[in-house]
């Protein structure tokens, strides 16, 4: 099987600002987002010859793209993978231009997940039996307390995750949250669903992002040969939603992850991801989510993952930082648009552009997503990226 690495680059990205956007609309973010993304690429909007659009609850077609953008007549697909929907969107675009069938593309990720009224996210496989009577904080609140035993974190570990990235979205001024919490405000928080705290959960969104991709050897045509990143490696795995029935599940990690990062390492030849990453945004819906994320993506061992937090090794002053952006918890999560806006953000980094949250000469980041519930359903995506 031949690998995605190199053969295609991004050369321009855009993001909206996300949060409680009650004053716009779907196609208000749309236009936000792929107008930066034009403009950062330095192209005109009329050179686009196809686009894709991930969105679970906005929209049933490529028109809701299409529309906005006056796209006249050029092919717009539609992607819908659960959590992981703008990242899908991306990996479709990868392999149409990758294969020669278009040379510049766009691809935009959305959600005005505000406006629909529901309490919970939705959009995710519903199995007529395992899925009764759940909650995802509910969900995610069972591998927390069993995570505490097994392992010996504490609601200070995860409490300690939830400062970490308010205080990087408070660096982000696109950040839906941006203002820093206490140890004390995150420990002391109302209980969703204990030991998950309301700053252990992610908020409902709006948001979109986008990006436009071409062939590695295009580069020259748009841009100049600096201001691009490249697609290391993508890999993802769906779940069978049989967690509930297997007694040997352990809610202690997602075999999705462990799958779809041997995918994505195996394309960006990655031996050892501690080691060569200089900084993740990963899927941080919950706080016990990362912890078991840092286990899973190989960043340290996973009984060790308590000591590595309260070391800061995941700070952006640590060895690895992880959601400099200050991920799901800061900007909340619109799905279309959360994995290109993970995206967006290592693309700033490598390319220097992240203002106060700048790394120090970033070469290789990583993405992840994570969609479904410890037991019900899971779908992993793990994206490299580098100069």
């Amino acid at each position: 099987m031949e690998s995605i690495k190199d053969k295609v680059a991004i050369i321009g990205m855009g993001c909206s600002k996300f949060g409680e956007r009650w004053d716009k609309g779907a196609d208000d973010l749309i236009i936000e987002a792929a107008y930066e993304a034009y403009e950062d690429a330095g192209i005109d909007p009329k050179d686009i010859e196809a686009a894709w659009a991930g969105t679970l609850q906005t929209s049933s077609s490529g028109v809701s793209l299409a529309a906005p953008l006056k796209l006249k007549n050029i092919p717009v697909t539609r992607v819908e993978n659960m959590c992981a929907t703008g990242t899908e969107a991306l990996r479709n675009a990868l392999f149409a231009v990758a294969c020669k069938a278009y040379d510049l593309v766009l691809v935009v990720g959305f959600e005005k997940l505000k406006d629909l009224g529901y309490a919970v996210l939705g959009g995710g496989y519903e199995h007529p039996v395992f899925n009764t009577g759940y909650s995802t904080p509910g969900t995610y609140a069972l591998a927390a307390t069993r995570y505490f035993k097994e392992y010996g974190a504490t609601k200070e570990t995860l409490a300690k995750i939830a400062v970490k990235n308010h205080h990087n979205g408070s660096l982000h001024p696109k950040a839906h949250f941006q203002r820093e919490i206490t140890l004390e405000q995150a420990m002391n928080a109302p209980i969703i669903g204990w030991p998950l705290g309301l700053f252990d959960c992610c908020p409902r969104t709006d948001g979109a992002a986008a990006a436009i991709i071409c062939r590695k050897e295009d580069v020259k045509n748009y841009k100049r040969k600096d201001e691009h990143i490249l697609v290391k490696g993508l890999g993802i795995a769906a779940g069978t939603a049989m967690g509930k029935s297997r007694t040997d599940y352990d809610y202690l990690h997602f075999d999705e992850n462990l799958s779809s990062a041997a995918q994505a390492y195996e394309q960006a030849g990655i031996k050892e991801p501690l080691k060569e990453l200089d900084l993740a945004i990963v899927h941080d819906c919950f706080t016990i989510t990362e912890l078991i994320i840092y286990g899973d993506l190989g960043f340290c061992p996973r009984n060790q993952a308590k000591d590595y937090v309260d070391d800061g090794f995941f700070t952006m002053e640590g060895d690895l930082p992880v959601n400099t952006d200050g991920g799901l918890k800061a900007f909340g999560h619109p799905q279309g648009a959360s994995g290109l806006r993970m995206i967006c953000e290592i693309y700033n980094q490598l390319l220097g552009r992240a203002g106060p949250r700048q790394l120090k000469s970033p070469k290789l980041g990583l993405t992840h997503n994570l969609g479904g519930a410890p037991g019900v359903e899971v779908l992993s995506c793990v994206g490299i990226f580098g100069l």
